[in-house]
C-alpha cells in the first residue's frame, strides 16, 4: 500500500504542477498525502518538521549561494545591456537568413557564461522575434530555438557549465563541473548540430508550403543604441568559464585544504567542496568585473542587485521543496521496494539504471535539478558503490547523470516550458512539439552517443 501511496502522490504532484499550482504548496501537501495513504498519519507533523524542513534547509545551505550568484550575475549582464550586445553581434554576423542558428548561439553563449536561462529568454526573445519576422520564419519555432540554446548543451553537457545541474553531483562524487570534458563536448556538439539541423529543416519545409511568421501582436523593435561595446560585454562571460577552470584544476587543488577535516567544518573532504567553490568564486569575481566594466552605465545599480538577488528566491525554494518532498518519500517503507527496483534496472551496467532513474525523477518533478537532487540524495551512496564495483569512473557517472536529467525534465507541466511559452506569447499546441524534440529527443540521442563512447573509452 505504501508503494501505491507514493505513486498516487507523485501523479497528483505532476498533474497539479501542470495546472499551475506552486510546488511550494504542493510538495508538503503531497508528502503529507503519501504519509496519510501509507497509514502513517500520526507521523505527519514530525515528518514535516524533522524531515521535510531539515532537507529543505540542507539544500539551501549547499546550493543557495550558487542560485543567488547566478541570478545576480545574469541580472547585471542583462541590465548593463551586455546580453543585447552579444545577441546583436551574433545577429550581425549570421544575418536574418540564419535566424534559428542566431537565436540558438546567442542563448548558448549567454547561458554557458553563467547567465540564468530565464534572463536569457527575456533578453534574446525580442531579437529573435525581429529576425524571424524579417526572414518570414514561423514564429512558433522561436521557443524551441531558445530552449535548444538554453536548456540543453550549455546546461548539462559542455564542460565547465556553471549551471546548478552541473554542480549537483560534485559533492556526492568528488568531481567538478569539468567532469569528462571530452565526452561532454562531444555530447554538447551533438545536441547543437542535431538540434539546429532539425529545426532549420522543419522550418524550411513548412515555409516552402507557404507558412510564414504568422499574425502576432507586434513586438518591440530591437535597438542598437545605448548598448555597450562587444569587448566589455563578453569579458565577464569568458571570465566565468576561465576562472572556473583555473579554480577547479590549479588554484584550489594546489592549496592545503586539510583543515577542512576539522570538526568545526564538518570533517569534510576537500574534494567534496572544490567543484562547488570553483563555480562560486568564478561568479563572484565576474560579478565584480561586470560592475566595474559598466560602472558608468548603471541607472540604478542597487535596483539591479536587489532584483537579481530576489529573482533567485523562487527557483531555489521550488527546487529545495522538491528535494524535501523526495526525502519524505524516501523515508516511507514503500520506497524501499521502488529503490531496489531502480537499482536493479541494469545490474550489469549501472549507468543504464542511472539514466532511467534520472529521467523518471526529472519527468515527475518537471525539473532537471530537482530530479538530480532527489536521485543523489536518496541513491547517491548506492551509485558510488555500484560504479566502484563496475570499474566506472565518477567523472563518467557525473556527465551521464547530468545529461540524463535533461531528458524528460521538460514535459508539458515543466515550469521552464510554461514560462518560456509565456515569454514568447505562444501556446503548447503551437510550439511544444518542437520544444519536445529539442529538449527531450535531441538530448537523449546525444546521451546514447556519450554512453557508447564512455563504454568504449571510459571518461575523457
Amino acid at each position: 500500500m505504501s508503494s501505491l501511496a507514493i505513486l498516487i502522490s507523485l501523479v497528483l504532484l505532476m498533474y497539479l504542477a501542470y495546472r499551475g499550482i506552486t510546488v511550494l504548496v504542493l510538495a508538503p501537501l503531497m508528502a503529507s498525502l503519501a504519509l496519510l495513504l501509507s497509514g502513517e498519519a500520526l507521523y505527519m507533523m514530525p515528518t514535516y518538521t524533522q524531515v521535510f524542513m531539515k532537507e529543505l534547509g540542507g539544500y539551501l545551505i549547499k546550493f543557495f549561494p550558487l542560485f543567488i550568484l547566478g541570478s545576480l550575475f545574469g541580472q547585471l549582464i542583462a541590465d548593463s545591456g551586455a546580453a543585447r550586445t552579444i545577441a546583436n553581434a551574433i545577429m550581425r554576423v549570421l544575418g536574418p537568413r540564419h535566424a534559428i542558428l542566431t537565436v540558438v548561439l546567442a542563448c548558448g553563449v549567454l547561458t554557458y557564461g553563467g547567465v540564468s536561462l530565464f534572463v536569457v529568454a527575456f533578453a534574446v526573445y525580442p531579437i529573435g522575434a525581429v529576425l524571424f519576422r524579417e526572414s518570414n520564419t514561423p514564429k512558433r519555432y522561436i521557443p524551441a530555438a531558445i530552449a535548444l540554446g538554453s536548456f540543453t548543451f550549455t546546461m548539462t553537457a559542455f564542460p565547465g557549465a556553471p549551471s546548478i545541474q552541473n554542480a549537483i553531483p560534485a559533492p556526492y562524487l568528488g568531481t567538478n563541473t569539468f567532469a569528462a570534458p571530452g565526452l561532454g563536448l562531444i555530447g554538447g556538439l551533438t545536441m547543437l548540430i542535431l538540434g539546429v539541423w532539425w529545426l532549420q529543416s522543419r522550418a524550411r519545409k513548412n515555409m516552402a508550403k507557404g507558412e510564414g511568421y504568422g499574425e502576432h501582436k507586434e513586438e518591440v523593435a530591437v535597438t542598437h543604441e545605448g548598448n555597450p561595446h562587444f569587448l566589455p560585454s563578453i569579458i565577464p562571460i569568458i571570465l566565468v568559464i576561465a576562472l572556473n577552470a583555473a579554480f577547479s584544476y590549479w588554484i584550489l587543488p594546489g592549496m592545503d585544504l586539510n583543515f577542512l577535516q576539522q570538526e568545526r567544518f564538518g570533517s569534510v573532504q576537500p574534494s567534496a567542496v572544490i567543484g562547488l567553490w570553483a563555480v562560486l568564486l568564478a561568479l563572484m569575481i565576474s560579478i565584480v568585473v561586470t560592475i566595474l566594466l559598466h560602472w558608468r552605465r548603471w541607472a540604478d545599480l542597487k535596483l539591479s542587485v536587489n532584483k537579481g538577488a530576489f529573482g533567485s528566491f523562487l527557483p531555489v525554494l521550488n527546487t529545495a521543496s522538491e528535494v524535501a518532498y523526495g526525502a519524505v518519500i524516501a523515508s516511507l517503507a514503500g520506497f524501499a521496494i521502488i529503490r531496489q527496483a531502480l537499482l536493479e534496472l541494469s545490474p550489469s551496467n549501472p549507468l543504464i539504471g542511472v539514466v532511467l532513474t534520472m529521467n523518471v525523477l526529472a519527468g515527475i518533478t518537471g525539473s532537471s535539478s530537482g530530479g538530480l537532487s532527489i536521485a543523489f540524495r536518496t541513491l547517491g551512496a548506492d551509485y558510488v558503490q555500484m560504479i566502484q564495483a563496475a570499474g566506472i569512473s565518477p567523472e563518467l557517472l557525473h556527465r551521464v547523470a547530468v545529461i540524463a536529467a535533461g531528458g524528460l525534465d521538460t514535459l508539458p507541466h515543466s515550469g521552464a516550458v510554461i514560462t518560456l511559452l509565456a515569454i514568447c506569447g505562444l501556446t503548447h499546441r503551437q510550439s511544444y512539439p518542437q520544444i519536445f524534440m529539442m529538449t527531450t529527443v535531441v538530448p537523449l540521442t546525444s546521451l546514447v552517443v556519450v554512453m557508447i563512447l564512455g563504454a568504449m573509452f571510459g571518461a575523457f
